[in-house]
């Protein structure tokens, strides 16, 4: 300026997309790389994992190894899964040369997309956008495991391990505790991270059930989905939507026309299971709503035109048979779930 001095304008420092490692390796949010840098909340994970000495363990997404020296000193092999070349040099960099590294095998690679081998159990800090398909990909592996030791985002969690009548407890919580016990271990703060994420975590246990409850998944998936299109109406409600009989009565003369079809020969399991495949693309218009809205929100009642059909009354005859018609799902036990599907079912009612 004339006159004056010229001011020196301040460059601002453009904002970094990862954090920082000591060893040189940068963690990348986007991809969930969050490390725990506490050892003490390290040891408390492995103490509650109850691992044994003959135990082989997975670990998914060990990063730089901090938990996964620990778990090496208390079992006797880590199978550690981690998508990123970089995290994968670290951990057999810092391994190389010392006792441990003959028990580590590491797997390059989505634990989504990878074949998981054999595992006693699994203890794992996992990125959170992979938490839901990530458990029911464990979830379904076999051999059945002993139990999984995860970090999950608080909420995710809380979800997991909810109990009818509270308000996390939704299709996920039923879906999960049907194919496991799940029980919460630990809370733990953003601080104990580094980079530390934008939201608390928590530690929970799963145990899948041995023997597993028998049900068709495809069949209980679509029961769910209705059951829970609108968790604190009454399920009287929820059956009475126009949709909801449409699907559910074509499914009805599915079934029904291909008993015909045998000549009134009984549908054996095998074919009966197959027929649960019908409808899955319809079943998806019906969305999951379970959120705080659904007190508010209204359901298309098929009563408003004309009189009841006669399938509509088969239908809310089971209801009525329970005593499910004035019930809610955000208060149905698993067994109660499990009670109303066999109902239906019985019935000759499908989902899929």
């Amino acid at each position: 300026m004339a006159g004056g001095k010229a001011k020196k304008e301040k460059v601002k420092a453009k904002p970094v997309a990862h954090a920082p490692y000591q060893g040189g390796i940068s963690f990348h949010k986007s991809k969930g790389q969050h490390i725990l840098k506490n050892p003490l909340l390290v040891d408390s994970i492995v103490q509650k994992s109850g691992i044994k000495s003959s135990d082989v363990i997975l670990e998914i997404g060990p990063g730089t190894g901090n938990l996964t020296k620990k778990l090496l000193e208390a079992g006797k092999m880590v199978i550690a899964v981690e998508v990123d070349p970089r995290m994968v040099l670290e951990l057999q960099r810092r391994f190389q040369g010392t006792p441990l590294s003959n028990r580590l095998k590491v797997i390059q690679g989505d634990v989504l997309k990878t074949d998981l081998p054999y595992f006693d159990i699994c203890v794992a800090n996992i990125p959170y956008q992979i938490s839901s398909p990530l458990t029911f990909k464990l979830l379904n592996h076999q051999p059945a495991f002993r139990c999984a030791i995860i970090m999950f985002q608080r909420e995710f969690a809380m979800r997991l391990v909810a109990q009818p009548g509270e308000k996390l407890y939704c299709r996920l919580t039923v879906n999960t505790q049907l194919l496991a016990r799940v029980a919460h271990l630990l809370k733990v703060g953003k601080n104990n991270f580094r980079p530390p994420p934008k939201v608390d975590s928590s530690v929970v246990r799963i145990e899948p059930r041995k023997p597993r409850i028998d049900v068709n998944q495809k069949e209980w998936d679509g029961f769910l989905r209705i059951c829970f299109n609108r968790k604190n109406k009454m399920l009287g409600s929820i059956f009475r939507q126009k949709s909801v009989l449409a699907l559910l009565e074509k499914n009805y003369m599915t079934v029904q026309s291909l008993k015909f079809s045998q000549q009134g020969s009984t549908v054996d399991k095998d074919t009966e299971m197959g027929v649960f495949g019908l409808g899955d693309s319809n079943v998806d218009l019906i969305e999951d709503m379970d959120d705080d809205e659904d007190d508010e929100m209204e359901v298309e009642d098929s009563d408003a035109v004309g009189e009841a059909s006669e399938f509509k009354n088969k239908v809310l005859k089971v209801l009525k048979e329970g005593d499910f018609e004035e019930k809610r799902s955000s208060k149905l036990t698993l067994q109660e779930f499990l009670y109303l599907l066999s109902l239906f079912n019985k019935a000759g009612i499908h989902f899929s």
